[in-house]
């Protein structure tokens, strides 16, 4: 992906989107299991993320960066998840992680939690926000998918919550372009670089902890 921003325009969003759709639709089987393992082991690495509390998740689908192993490692270890349920106007509401017995499909390949919602402003007690993304850049620019869902999920997390973004290797690029309304995560994971804490970024004990 070339790191240019562009014309800055939603034309320009739109053709990232279309590159990085292309390429994860291509990404095999193998690839997709490593890439979720790595995600898992280097986010149950992060000790305050790892142990308790509360983190809202996406459970991943196609070529997204493999969310499951984390899910379900973090639920193991006690920790509250919090899943998104995609409401009709384009908002996310929020229901608990209790098991792949508690998802039901969901329309467009994806799967939600059938439990109790509590609401899009649940995301104010969360501890961290693990967030999807088809590309991020170095100043944690966020590129989605072109629905806003995420740019207002974010509006709802508390001031000392970091939104961290997982993205492939090759999705982290030096510039994307940014609108208004886009919100900037504070870190950002690829499965071969690890974790990193943009400057300025949200991030408990410092970005020394990474």
């Amino acid at each position: 992906m070339s790191g240019s921003s562009g014309d800055g325009g939603p034309s320009e969003k739109a053709r990232l989107r279309g590159d990085v759709l292309a390429r994860r639709r291509a990404r095999g089987a193998e690839e997709r299991a490593r890439v979720g393992s790595a995600v898992r082991d280097a986010l149950m690495g992060v000790p305050w993320l790892a142990m308790g509390g509360t983190v809202a998740c996406y459970y991943s689908v196609g070529g997204e960066p493999g969310t499951r192993k984390l899910v379900t490692a973090l639920w193991k270890r006690g920790t509250y998840v919090l899943l998104p349920v995609f409401l009709p106007g384009g908002d996310l509401d929020w229901a608990a992680f209790d098991g792949p017995e508690g998802l039901a499909p969901a329309g467009h390949g994806l799967v939600e939690p059938t439990g109790h919602r509590y609401g899009p402003g649940a995301l104010a007690r969360a501890d961290a926000v693990v967030c999807p993304a088809l590309a991020v850049d170095r100043n944690g620019n966020r590129l989605g998918r072109g629905a806003g869902c995420y740019d207002r999920a974010l509006a709802h997390k508390g001031p000392h919550t970091p939104a961290i973004a997982l993205v492939h290797d090759d999705e982290l690029v030096d510039s994307l372009p940014a609108e208004p309304h886009d919100r900037p995560v504070d870190a950002v994971l690829t499965p071969g670089g690890g974790l990193r804490v943009f400057a300025g970024g949200v991030w408990p004990g410092g970005d020394d902890t990474v």
